[in-house]
């Protein structure tokens, strides 16, 4: 969306009473969206759907997907009716418990409020799909400033109002005697606090704790081999030159980069671990500030290895007993599979050799007619003699 477009923020402040829990499912959303659209260069408005929750004046923004973006006639960003229509059905298909509507819409805004350029979208979301949709404008001009210290996340959220042209300092509409007043679409501000479930808390540290550990990796792998990498470069840069590839294959990429700096982290954890357990002195012996057993740590591990068992059976006998019984299970059914191959084998033969003896007795009640006959008979049946 251009930042250069009249500004449509309202000059009074909300008094709906709405209040929006955020969830962190769709700050990753509007992240990744953002930055494979900067990655990939590629031009037009960012805009996204958010799905969500209403009870009364609480309102949960709890999924999003990216959208589809089209312009119209009059040079103005649209969305494909229906494509919308058949996404957002499809998302609350899938999101049935609980069951999830279309709560609003988000896009790139500057942080004086949103303009007149996200009207167009605004407009048709309130009239086919939510007449109280909210609007979450991304600032792009404050991630640096965000990420630099504690402050708020670069984002707002807005609600819809139809207001006259003309407004007094006091907030009151000024009205013209005998002319109707002409309303338009401001938008007004909203309170907002992120809410986590306990399972997005437990998603939302795991891939946080996978990003920081695959930078670090990478970073430290970098440093190690940037001799061996120096002479490379002109040769990758020659093939990533010829050989393109298309933005499935560059995510596909990113996603076994990142599991495999996953394991190398594990296999450093698990490394550190064993060489602590090996740095202890056992009892009797002169134990050091280095050597000497830290009660936490040692109980950590120990945890650690308890939930270990959660992936092997706790009794052997048991499992080698049941696998025991699925292997004479399958190899039971592999039996009688061969078993019935064998039985329809003997009944072919069973035929042919009923065909042959019928042949034989043909040949003594009828021996005028000779061998032909017989070997006509025989060929129609498929039987041969030796």
């Amino acid at each position: 969306m251009s930042d250069q477009a009249e500004s449509i923020l309202s000059q009074k402040s909300s008094d709906s009473g709405l209040h929006i829990q955020l969830h962190p499912l769709v700050l990753l959303t509007i992240s990744d969206h953002i930055t494979r659209h900067a990655a990939r260069s590629q031009h037009g408005p960012i805009i996204g759907a958010l799905l969500g929750q209403q009870n009364g004046r609480q309102i949960t923004l709890e999924h999003g997907f990216e959208c589809v973006v089209e312009i119209g006639p009059n040079g103005e960003a649209q969305l494909p009716n229906e494509w919308f229509v058949e996404r957002v059905k499809q998302f609350k298909d899938v999101h049935k418990l609980p069951a999830l509507d279309l709560i609003g819409w988000w896009s790139t805004a500057p942080p004086s409020g949103p303009t007149t350029a996200h009207l167009p979208i605004h407009r048709q979301i309130l009239q086919n799909h939510n007449e109280s949709a909210v609007f979450l404008a991304f600032h792009p001009s404050q991630v640096q400033e965000a990420s630099s210290g504690q402050g708020k996340l670069p984002l707002t959220i807005y609600e819809s109002v139809y207001e006259g042209e003309s407004v007094t300092e006091s907030g009151k509409a000024m009205q013209v005697d005998g002319e109707e007043q002409s309303l338009s679409i401001r938008f007004r501000e909203l309170p907002y606090t992120v809410e986590t479930g306990e399972a997005e808390m437990i998603g939302i540290d795991t891939v946080a704790r996978t990003a920081r550990n695959a930078a670090a990796i990478e970073t430290s792998i970098t440093a190690a081999s940037s001799s061996q990498t120096e002479s490379k470069k002109q040769k990758e840069k020659q093939s990533t030159a010829t050989e393109l590839l298309s933005p499935e294959e560059e995510e596909l990429i990113a996603s076994l980069n990142t599991r495999l700096n996953a394991i190398r982290t594990l296999e450093s954890r698990i490394s550190l671990i064993k060489s602590y357990v090996s740095s202890i002195s056992p009892s009797g012996e002169s134990q050091t500030s280095a050597t000497k057993p830290d009660p936490t740590i040692l109980r950590d591990i120990n945890s650690l290895l308890s939930n270990l068992s959660l992936l092997t059976p706790h009794e052997q006998s048991a499992f080698a007993a049941e696998t025991l019984a699925q292997n004479n299970d399958v190899s039971l059914v592999a039996l009688l599979g061969q078993l019935s191959q064998s039985i329809n084998g003997m009944r072919e033969i069973g035929k042919r050799t009923a065909i042959v003896n019928n042949v034989r007795r043909n040949r003594k009640q009828m021996g005028g007619q000779g061998p032909r006959y017989e070997d006509d008979i025989l060929s129609r049946d498929g039987v041969t003699l030796g």
